[in-house]
């Protein structure tokens, strides 16, 4: 991009005009040929940082007041830094003709951005988010990295407050857009599941009219969502309005799972190296995306099977003759049952235990989310359920009251990994399940040292 571009992507304009080759958030990183913006965040302040880029090389600053000792010449002042990468990175996305496909939800959005990029990949050279870049400095970064070779992309687009979305979504611009769910995540910053449903509905805004919108139909709000603009189309198990369904679902031991998907398309049979319910549902949102983006209905059936999961996200681990699955990546009540549910169907020649910590940015009902999640995991073929963290003793309270004989809440990781040690046998599936803030991760890295001495 030219400097100028750049200038009058965030509506400014610069006095002198340079080739850009890269735009950077990290003043280290900034060179000739860079242009720095700086972010606020909660412990510092890239503007305190604008002077030590521009002295680095960098062509201009972005920011959001006067640097002291700075070319005001060299200095893009814009109201808000974030927000002004964002219309950077949707300049540069301007540039790319190809589809792409844009999901949010509460859950199952990064799962199913994935089943997409394998789907898409069948036939297009795809760009896709890397691990969960997919906030208001993840996305633009990930549009930065288009290049000509790129023939697709799929956007993950994740948001806590109203918004945001709106904004990732008009840099975005989606072709088709893929609402996975609306959960109870973030329901401390927003209030209620319709203000939830509000929020991630800021997808449409930056959607052509006409385009596709693929709403998960087992979800009561997404089921319940019409639009006079765009073409809502929706997938799942169980509401028979779907347009995309999977039937004669089927799990294969600990790893895989085969179904039929029957579409507008006709009738095609699949399998996804995962299992779980919440999964078919992310394979059947990135079948339709596929088909309706021009790949040929078999052939995206065939490439949910190329599907790899990433990060902390039911990763099985071979342990001493036991399985650890980790699957810390986040954890909401939706998740969480989602993957009770996925635990008590899996296949076991010892115990099934769950190890849990809390649920966060659940508001002032967590206590009773928490209690109430406790007692749908009674009722599962789960055999001990291990919890540690404030919240987590009401878990494990719910499952008690619902009759759970083996329950057991610690004061803290370390009693709760010691405690693990002794309990945990061969054939035993151990499942990990919490927020990303609880570290849970901490208790397997445990684990994991202390069972070489073993």
């Amino acid at each position: 991009m030219r400097l100028s571009e750049i200038a009058g992507a965030v509506g400014s304009s610069v006095s002198f005009d340079a080739p850009v080759r890269s735009v950077v958030t990290d003043s280290r990183k900034a060179c000739a040929g860079t242009v720095f913006v700086a972010i606020r965040g909660e412990a510092l302040d890239g503007n305190d940082f604008a002077a030590q880029a521009l002295a680095n090389g960098a062509e201009a600053a972005v920011v959001e007041r006067r640097i002291p000792g700075a070319d005001p010449a060299r200095c893009i002042i814009v109201p808000d830094g974030k927000r002004a990468l964002i219309k950077i990175g949707g300049a540069y996305r301007g540039r790319f003709q190809i589809p792409f496909a844009g999901v949010t939800g509460s859950v199952g959005k990064t799962t199913t951005k994935e089943f997409i990029h394998a789907v898409l990949s069948a036939k297009y050279h795809t760009l896709k988010n890397e691990g969960n870049q997919n906030n208001e400095i993840g996305v633009p970064n990930t549009l930065f990295n288009l290049t000509p070779r790129h023939e697709a992309a799929v956007i993950e687009m994740g948001m806590s407050g109203f918004g945001e979305i709106r904004d990732l979504t008009l840099a975005v611009r989606p072709s088709v857009g893929v609402i996975t769910s609306i959960g109870v995540s973030h329901i401390e910053m927003l209030g209620s599941r319709e203000n939830i449903l509000k929020a991630k509905l800021e997808l449409l805004e930056g959607m052509p009219d006409g385009a596709p919108l693929l709403l998960c139909g087992d979800n009561d709000l997404l089921a319940a969502v019409r639009s006079d603009r765009l073409r809502v189309c929706l997938y799942g198990m169980e509401n028979q309005d779907c347009q995309i369904r999977a039937v004669n679902v089927e799990q294969h031991g600990e790893d895989s799972t085969s179904f039929v998907i029957a579409s507008p398309w006709g009738s095609h049979a699949a399998s996804i190296p995962i299992i779980g319910r919440h999964n078919v549902l992310d394979a059947l949102a990135a079948f339709g995306t596929g088909c309706l983006l021009g790949i040929e209905p078999a052939a995206a059936a065939a490439a949910l099977s190329s599907y790899r999961s990433t990060g902390m996200r039911q990763k099985q681990v071979p342990w001493h003759g036991a399985t650890i699955v980790e699957d810390c990546y986040n954890c909401s009540p939706d998740s969480l049952r989602a993957a009770a549910l996925t635990l008590a169907a899996y296949p076991c020649r010892g115990k099934r235990v769950l190890v849990l910590s809390d649920m966060l940015e659940l508001g002032e009902n967590a206590a009773a989310m928490h209690r109430e999640c406790g007692a749908f995991i009674a009722r599962q073929e789960i055999d001990l359920l291990m919890a540690c963290g404030p919240l987590s003793s009401d878990t494990v309270e719910g499952a008690d009251r619902a009759g759970m004989e083996r329950c057991c809440h610690y004061p803290d990781q370390s009693s709760m990994a010691e405690a693990l040690l002794h309990a945990i046998r061969p054939g035993d599936v151990v499942w990990f399940k919490a927020s990303r803030g609880m570290k849970l991760e901490d208790v397997i890295h445990t684990l994991y040292r202390k069972g070489e001495s073993l």
